[in-house]
C-alpha cells in the first residue's frame, strides 16, 4: 500500500457535511474512523473501513457498504465474519458505518436522516478520503439487510448489487409492522412512532420506508435474499437454552415471500437462498455472505 494520507477530512453534501473527528489505524488495511454526521443531528459515529491491498490515492475504487443488525454497530462484520480475508486481493473499499441504535436505516419522519447519511453522505466521504468512485454494492443482516434494499430501491441505479441476509423485506404487514414497532421502542430505547409515524395515519412515510412499495426502483440492480424459515436450531447452532430472539427469523421470512411475489411480478430478477432451520445469528449471516460474494465482486467488477 502506498504511504499516502487519505484525502479530506469533511464531506459536504448541500448545506450537510460529514466531518471526521478522528482516525485510527487498527491494522496495515483496517481503519476505524470517528465521524459527525448533520444528518443524523450531528451524531458522533463509527465507521471501519478496509482498504484493499495496494490501495492508493491515484485510482477510484469500488465500494461496498456492509450494514450491520439492530443493537449492533459497525465493527460486527470484522468480529464475526471473514471479510478482510475475503476482500483482501478484490480491489474493493469496504466501509462498514454504524446504524444507530435501532436506527431503522430509513429517514425519519421527526429525527435522524439515516438513508441521507448512508447513501450519499458516507458516499461522499470516502470518495474524498479514499478515492470511492461510482460503482457501488451494498449488503447487510437483519435490519442492516432491509436498509440495503431500501437504499437500493429508493435510489434507483445508485447500487449495481444488493444482498439481505434474514432481513424484513417489508414493514407494512401486520405482523412485521408491529413486530418492528415493539422491538424499536423496547430495546432500541427510542419513540417508534418518530421513525415512521403512526400506521394509516402516516401511510406515506411507511411507504417512503418500505422495500416491497419501492420494488419497481430495484430494476437493474442485482439482488440477493436469504433467509430461515423456522428459527430453530441448525447445523450451525451450538447446544445451548432457546432464546426469544429466535422468533424473529420466521417474522422475517414472512415478508420474503410478498417481497418475491412483487419482484416476480415486474419481471426482476433476483436470487434466493430459502433454508428450513437456523437461528438469526452471525453464523448463518456468515455462510450467507460467502454464497453472496461471488455475485457482489462480480457487480463491482472486482478481479
Amino acid at each position: 500500500m502506498d504511504d499516502e494520507r487519505p484525502g479530506s477530512g469533511t464531506a459536504i453534501i448541500g448545506n450537510m457535511s460529514i466531518k471526521v473527528l478522528n482516525e485510527e489505524k487498527l491494522n496495515s488495511r483496517l481503519w476505524r474512523l470517528t465521524v459527525r454526521a448533520e444528518a443524523v443531528a450531528g451524531t458522533d459515529l463509527a465507521v471501519h473501513v478496509l482498504l484493499p491491498e495496494g490501495w492508493s490515492a491515484r485510482r477510484e475504487w469500488p465500494l461496498l457498504t456492509l450494514h450491520h443488525g439492530g443493537l449492533d454497530d459497525s465493527s460486527s462484520w470484522i468480529r464475526h465474519t471473514d471479510v478482510e480475508a475475503l476482500s483482501r486481493d478484490r480491489g474493493v473499499l469496504v466501509a462498514m458505518p454504524d446504524g444507530g441504535r435501532a436506527g431503522g436505516y430509513a429517514d425519519w419522519r421527526r429525527g435522524p436522516r439515516w438513508q441521507t447519511f448512508h447513501v450519499h453522505h458516507l458516499h461522499a466521504l470516502m470518495r474524498e478520503r479514499y478515492g470511492a468512485g461510482p460503482v457501488r454494492a451494498v449488503a447487510g443482516v437483519s435490519g442492516g439487510g432491509y436498509g440495503a434494499l431500501l437504499g437500493a430501491a429508493a435510489n434507483p441505479g445508485t447500487f449495481r448489487y444488493a444482498a439481505a441476509l434474514s432481513a424484513p423485506c417489508t414493514i407494512r404487514r401486520a405482523l412485521s409492522s408491529v413486530t418492528l414497532l415493539a422491538a424499536t421502542g423496547i430495546a432500541g430505547r427510542v419513540n417508534p412512532f418518530a421513525m415512521w409515524g403512526v400506521p394509516v395515519v402516516h401511510g406515506e412515510h411507511w411507504q417512503a420506508a418500505d422495500p416491497l412499495h419501492l420494488a419497481a426502483g430495484l430494476r437493474g440492480t442485482g439482488l440477493f435474499l436469504s433467509c430461515g424459515l423456522t428459527g430453530r436450531p441448525g447445523p450451525l447452532d451450538p447446544p445451548g437454552p432457546w432464546s426469544a430472539a429466535n422468533l424473529a427469523e420466521p417474522v422475517v421470512r414472512s415478508t420474503v415471500g410478498p417481497f418475491l411475489r412483487r419482484l416476480r411480478a415486474l419481471g426482476i430478477p433476483v436470487t434466493a437462498h430459502l433454508y428450513r432451520d437456523g437461528t438469526h445469528s452471525w453464523p448463518y449471516w456468515r455462510r450467507e455472505l460467502h454464497r453472496a460474494w461471488p455475485a457482489l465482486m462480480r457487480a463491482l467488477q472486482a478481479p
